[in-house]
């Protein structure tokens, strides 16, 4: 399974000990788990992060990767499960988490979350001899997604849904592919981009086409951002400076079209903006890149 195998690539990479070395003229500047390092927790799940060559790449490793470099701290990976990403950021193990996290109000409360890397919308990976794209059509279905994600009490809300939890989307895809499962509500660039990578799955993905507020995290448009400890929120802002400066570039598309996220959608906030006057200003407003810049 291309899943299973961009994991343990990831692994092996890093037991290489492949590493490179950059000037740190801001290292001191911020309250790091290992001073002039940027310790980053992923999970290694394609498109979003991996390890190879020393670097973060996929779509969030490789934008943290340009930060890095900009801020001059060298990467320090710490590739582990989703469900223990969160916590090791709040216990100060490691300075920054990513792998498509999508920002809720909640995670607020426990992280310092950075602007948006890009948007997206929740769906249903599932056969493609189905085509299911609403709450309704979840109802009396077993259903996996993974433990930690924010929508899980959402989905526990669906009237008859049976609900699996596992620790990754290899495992959840796994059961689905077997059979034990129906659906898979998984990360959608992690979930598009797995089948892509396995046109023999027969499987395909639908986002939702419901847009009912009492299921915001399900139907609505979600942010991709990372998370960091709330010590380092110095460090957040400097990260958010360059984010801004990558977005005003389009830099976020480029990069994007390396990983199959090429289509406005993954670029262009619709719909309510859930961060105005909750952990940003009431005036804010999310970046945006259209096509042409």
């Amino acid at each position: 399974m291309a899943l299973s195998l961009s994991r343990r690539l990831v692994t092996c990479a890093l037991l290489a000990g492949v590493g490179f070395s950059l000037s740190a003229p801001m290292a001191r500047a911020f309250e790091l788990a290992e001073q002039g390092k940027l310790t980053v927790a992923f999970t290694g799940d394609m498109p979003g992060s991996g390890w190879q060559d020393g670097k973060m790449i996929g779509y969030d490793g490789e934008i943290m990767q340009k930060i890095a470099d900009k801020l001059g701290l060298k990467v320090q990976p710490a590739l582990m499960e989703w469900s223990g990403t969160i916590a090791s950021v709040q216990s100060g193990r490691v300075d920054v988490m990513l792998g498509t996290m999508g920002w809720t109000e909640k995670r607020t409360k426990i992280m310092t979350l950075s602007e948006p890397i890009h948007y997206f919308k929740n769906g249903i990976m599932q056969s493609s001899k189905t085509s299911w794209d609403k709450l309704s059509d979840l109802e009396g279905k077993k259903v996996g997604t993974i433990t930690g994600f924010s929508f899980v009490p959402e989905l526990k809300k669906i009237n008859g849904l049976e609900l699996s939890l596992y620790d990754t989307s290899d495992a959840a895809v796994r059961d689905l592919i077997a059979g034990r499962i129906d659906a898979v509500i998984g990360d959608p660039p992690v979930v598009s981009y797995a089948i892509k990578q396995n046109p023999q799955w027969n499987m395909h993905f639908l986002a939702f086409t419901d847009s009912n507020p009492d299921y915001p995290l399900l139907t609505g448009l979600g942010q991709v951002v990372y998370g960091f400890n709330q010590k380092n929120d110095d460090l957040r802002q400097k990260v958010d400076a360059i984010i801004d400066e990558m977005w005003k570039g389009c830099e976020m598309k480029e990069i994007g079209a390396r990983y199959g996220l090429s289509a406005d959608v993954w670029y262009t906030p619709a719909g309510e903006n859930f961060r105005a006057g909750v952990d940003r200003p009431a005036d804010y407003k999310l970046p945006s890149c259209k096509a042409g810049g």
